[in-house]
């Protein structure tokens, strides 16, 4: 899911290196409403090609094609673009590179619309701007987009002190979004819309959603035992019928990239 280098100064690609299977079985995908959205606005249009940068495992990539649309899926790290391979190959439309935010290696204006899904907090701002207009056909645009838990219902706030206690690199679940210049990559202006997307999970994805982070311990760390067992307790308190819900919302920020 990281490309290129987050603030200019520190390479990133690496952070999800051997997450890939935890993050393409429990990473949720993001709410229909928004293709349709794209589509009214002509953003999305019918034909059209698609450079999905920071493409992961391929979350938002499938459901691109699922809409009929030809995707660049542009991602650096290998163990997660491996896995989009496994999982997408052979769709048609489905289109894997090797590239990142500042150097997708795609051609000049190959793009209708550049697509970014929980990946442009890890981008050089700049760097990226000047790839989109590159590789953006005049007048296309590009679309930054996140799920965002709600921060203010008890489950995520409990969640959040799990990750402080046992999570040396925890911010916060909104971190992503924390101090991003939108009005610096955007510079002649952008528009937001929000869609309800609220995530289900039983107990074993949900605990995988977790250690799918950059943040999220991994077997060998300290206090893996205990992060295990109180995300477990925490599920076992909010579940209902054996799914815990998380209050959550996909946002989308969209312009052109000035």
């Amino acid at each position: 899911m990281i490309t290129g280098k987050e603030g200019g100064n520190m390479d990133n690609t690496g952070k999800f290196t051997g997450r890939s299977d935890v993050y393409a079985a429990s990473r949720p995908g993001y709410a229909e409403e928004l293709f349709g959205f794209l589509e009214d606005k002509r953003i999305l249009t019918g034909g059209c090609t698609v450079a999905d940068i920071g493409a992961g495992t391929g979350k938002f990539t499938k459901q691109l094609l699922d809409r009929g649309y030809t995707v660049y899926a542009v991602e650096p790290n290998e163990d997660m673009r491996r896995t989009a391979e496994a999982l997408l190959g052979g769709t048609r439309g489905f289109l894997s590179v090797n590239g990142c935010d500042a150097a997708t290696g795609l051609p000049d204006a190959s793009a209708d619309c550049v697509t970014a899904a929980q990946a442009f907090h890890w981008f050089d701002r700049d760097a990226f701007a000047r790839e989109c207009r590159r590789i953006l056909k005049p007048g296309g645009y590009a679309v930054l987009v996140y799920n965002n838990r709600d921060a203010e219902t008890d489950v995520i706030r409990e969640n959040m002190d799990i990750c402080r206690t046992y999570c040396p690199g925890f911010v916060s679940f909104s971190h992503g979004l924390d101090g991003i210049d939108l009005d610096g990559f955007f510079r002649n202006g952008y528009e937001t819309v929000r869609f309800e997307n609220d995530l289900y999970y039983d107990c074993d994805t949900f605990i995988k959603r977790m250690l799918s982070a950059s943040y999220g311990l991994r077997g060998t760390d300290d206090g893996y035992i205990g992060f295990i067992a109180s995300l477990t307790a925490l599920f076992e308190k909010y579940e209902e019928n054996g799914r815990l819900r998380i209050p959550n919302h996909t946002l989308a920020y969209f312009g052109k990239p000035g």
